[in-house]
Formats: structure tokens, C-alpha cells, sequence
């Protein structure tokens, strides 16, 4: 393990998805659709360079699990869709802050799904992050589903979707853990996404001009780039060290949405989105320290 290349990958890879977000709301009119198929299609040739460069093209998408695909795929691209949808409605900042509910959510999930308990450190960091929501949310609550309000809400309640199907979506990486490799995971990913952002075709497609080409392309490719920053990181790190570091997204998302987009946070935003970092957070290590009790247990019962 090298802990710091793999820190320093995380960081970049978060900035990059912070510029891909960017990219998605600044091409304005195009429907979240066809922002996904551009993703996607502009995403897959990088990953399948960079998958041909590890040696990994021919033996890395082999798998036994289908069904695995295609839960997360489907999962993983609700979530992009809706959370790309969401970036219409609300300020960059303000989607960001909602999306960090997620690794609240599959804790919730786990629970329901895979039978896991939920203790008292991770119930108490659940419901504190459901408070920060509330907190975000309360100002668009207020304002009642009269005008622009009514379009906030419908914004924030697609960005709270897409936090929830990425949860579904983690939930389905971790349940092939150990059985698919990562190759495949990123790459089948990549090709179903792409295919079903074409069923939303009938729904409104536009011919991008102008600088909505460079926004398109620009996301795909940052995203793909974002994808093997991702991967590559926990390569040298394990995910509970490098989990805290995903929130640098935040400081991006509060400077691009300020600079370019002229979103001031509010202090309800800021509020809101600090309890939902501390709880995940706390999730984070908790889930840390659970698991080295683990592996004490296990090599204490290990027959020697």
C-alpha cells in the first residue's frame, strides 16, 4: 500500500468530476439523456485504452455474474441521470452537498437488504445526516411548490434519487467484491449506460451547437478520466482512508459554482452540507474500525 499516491489520486479524481458536473450544467438545454450517452460514449474509448494498457482488455471482462452488471449498471446510470437532471434545478454546490447523503443511504440499505446491523455510533451518524438534509432542504420546504420553488424541489428530490440508486449501485459493487474485477465493473458500466441513455431519445434529444459540443465531449472524457483516477486509486489505499478525501468535492463545487455559475451557498446550505460531511465521516471510520475488530477476531480464532 502506498497511502499518499493513492490520497493524491482521489483528490484529482473528485476535482475532474467536479469539472465533469460543470461541464453537464453549463450545456444548459441538453436534456440529462443525452448528457448520460455522451458520457458514456466519449468515456469508453479512454477506459478501453487504459483498460488495453494494464493487460487487462482480453482476460479483465470476463464475468460470471451478469445479473451483478446489470443491477449496478442499471443503478449506476438512474444515478447519473437524475443527478445530472438535478444540475438544472439547483446550484452546483447545492447538488453536491445532497449527493454525500449517499454513503448515509447505504448504510440504510445494507441494513434492509443485506441484513446488516446498524449500531448506535452509525444510527446516531445516519439520522444526523438526515438532519442535514432537512437543513438544506428547509429554505426550497418554505418556499412552498409555488414557482421556482416547486422546480427546486423536484430538482433536490432527483438529486436525493440519484443518491439513493448510487447507494443501490454501491451496494451491488460490494456484493461482487472479491468475484468480478474491477476491469469489468468500470467497463460494463461504462457500454450499458450508454445504451440505455438511448431510451431517452424520444424524450427531447437537441442538436448541440456552439460550445455545447465542447461541454458534451468534455464531460465523457473527463469522466472517463475521472473513472481511472477513481480505480487507480484504491490500487494504493484502502477505501477508509481515502473516502474522507472525497468531499474535497465540495470545495470545488462551492468555487466553480461561484465563479462561474455566480451560486452564493446559503448558510442553510453550508450547515447542512457540514452534518452530512461529519456524518459521513463518522460512517466512514466507524466502518474502519469494525473492520479491524474483524480481522483481530478472525486471527485470534485462527488455528495455529
Amino acid at each position: 500500500m502506498r497511502p499518499a499516491r493513492g490520497i493524491l489520486l482521489i483528490v484529482l479524481a473528485v476535482t475532474v468530476f467536479s469539472l465533469m458536473s460543470a461541464f453537464v450544467k453549463a450545456a444548459g438545454r441538453v436534456p440529462a439523456g443525452e448528457a448520460v450517452f455522451f458520457r458514456s460514449a466519449c468515456a469508453l474509448p479512454i477506459i478501453l485504452i487504459w483498460l488495453a494498457s494494464r493487460g487487462d482488455l482480453k482476460h479483465g471482462l470476463h464475468t460470471q455474474n451478469y445479473r451483478g452488471h446489470i443491477y449496478r449498471s442499471v443503478a449506476g446510470t438512474l444515478a447519473m441521470g437524475l443527478g445530472f437532471a438535478g444540475l438544472k434545478f439547483l446550484p452546483l454546490p447545492e447538488v453536491t452537498a445532497l449527493r454525500f447523503i449517499t454513503p448515509i443511504l447505504i448504510v440504510i440499505f445494507a441494513a434492509i437488504l443485506l441484513g446488516e446491523r446498524i449500531r448506535m455510533v452509525r444510527l446516531a451518524a445516519v439520522l444526523a445526516g438526515l438532519v442535514g438534509v432537512l437543513i438544506i432542504l428547509w429554505p426550497r420546504l418554505d418556499a412552498g411548490f409555488a414557482g421556482a420553488g416547486r422546480r427546486e424541489l423536484i430538482g433536490a428530490g432527483m438529486v436525493l434519487a440519484s443518491a439513493g440508486f448510487a447507494a443501490f449501485a454501491q451496494i451491488a459493487i460490494k456484493s461482487m467484491a472479491g468475484i468480478e474485477k474491477t476491469a469489468a465493473i468500470v467497463f460494463y458500466f461504462s457500454m450499458t449506460s450508454m445504451v440505455l441513455s438511448l431510451f431517452s431519445l424520444p424524450f427531447g434529444w437537441v442538436w448541440p451547437v456552439g460550445m455545447e459540443w465542447f461541454y458534451l465531449i468534455g464531460a465523457g472524457v473527463v469522466g472517463g478520466v475521472g473513472q481511472i483516477l477513481l480505480t487507480s486509486s484504491y490500487r494504493f489505499a484502502d477505501a477508509s482512508t481515502l473516502a474522507p478525501f472525497t468531499y474535497v468535492s465540495m470545495i470545488w463545487s462551492l468555487l466553480i459554482g461561484y465563479f462561474a455559475f455566480g451560486e452564493v451557498p446559503t448558510w442553510a446550505m453550508l450547515a447542512g452540507a457540514a452534518l452530512i460531511i461529519l456524518s459521513g465521516v463518522a460512517i466512514v471510520f466507524r466502518e474502519r474500525q469494525l473492520g479491524l475488530a474483524r480481522t483481530a477476531m478472525r486471527n485470534v480464532t485462527k488455528p495455529r
